[in-house]
């Protein structure tokens, strides 16, 4: 079991950045996939991107060179940089953690209540 709490959303502006936190519960933070999620609001929950157990990294197409994931074993945490924010971005803002290498959200067991991000244009 692992409980994950989201925190770092906020309202900027286009151009401007944002750094998101999950904070882990659970003493096997380190052996579980942990990915982060976004929904807009009428839209689908998409995936963003997912940093593997073994810190392997993968994106989705639409935060490539903008977003980047990192994980810290010793604090339970996994991070989101978000830059260059675009209002396309406006979203909840949600952590996931999986035993499985997988971007499909239904594998996701385990989610945080989410973070709202706000980019004004």
């Amino acid at each position: 079991q692992v409980q994950l709490v989201e925190s770092g959303g906020g309202l900027v502006q286009a151009g401007g950045s944002l750094r998101l936190s999950c904070a882990a519960s659970g003493r096997t933070f380190s052996s579980y996939n942990m990915a982060w999620f976004r929904q807009a609001p009428g839209k689908e929950r998409e995936f963003v991107a997912r940093v593997l157990w073994s810190s392997s990294i993968y994106y989705g197409d639409s935060v490539k060179g903008r977003f980047t994931i990192s994980r810290d074993n010793a604090k339970n945490t996994v991070y989101l940089q978000m830059n260059s924010l675009k209002p396309e971005d406006t979203a909840v803002y949600f952590c996931a953690a999986s035993e499985v290498v997988t971007s499909r959200t239904s594998l996701y067991g385990f989610w945080g209540r989410g973070t709202q991000v706000t980019v004004s244009s």
